[in-house]
């Protein structure tokens, strides 16, 4: 795994928290699943969906009642990422705060990443 041991690979703000223990509850899912696919102007998004079960190559990340799977694929790309959940007059939603981003698009849907062998 990528996981720094004894540090989880990615934070939770209280208002992430909630949101992902609302829906975790209102789905009855296990989880909340994060991870990357390659798409948008800039490259990679951010994948979100409820999850009935952990995969066994899954980091966990349990924060109250809330319990984020960090899907294999993505976890050298979400190292060090704050996840919150903003709600503003015009728009609601998660937001990442990722270290390892170096450009995104102007609608913020989209990421590129630093390159691996850049270290």
């Amino acid at each position: 795994m990528f996981a720094i041991p004894g540090q989880a690979p990615v934070t939770l703000t209280p208002a992430a928290v909630t949101q992902i223990a609302a829906l975790m509850a209102r789905e009855g899912a296990a989880g909340f699943r994060i991870g990357v696919k390659k798409g948008g102007c800039a490259g990679m998004e951010y994948t979100m969906e409820v999850a009935a079960e952990a995969d066994p190559m899954d980091i966990v990340v349990e924060e109250g009642a809330a319990r984020v799977l960090i899907a294999p694929l993505a976890q050298m790309f979400l190292l060090g990422t704050e996840i919150d959940y903003e709600e503003s007059l015009l728009e609601a939603g998660f937001k990442f705060r990722n270290p390892n981003v170096v450009d995104s698009c102007g609608c913020g849907e989209s990421v590129k990443f630093r390159d691996t062998a850049e270290g």
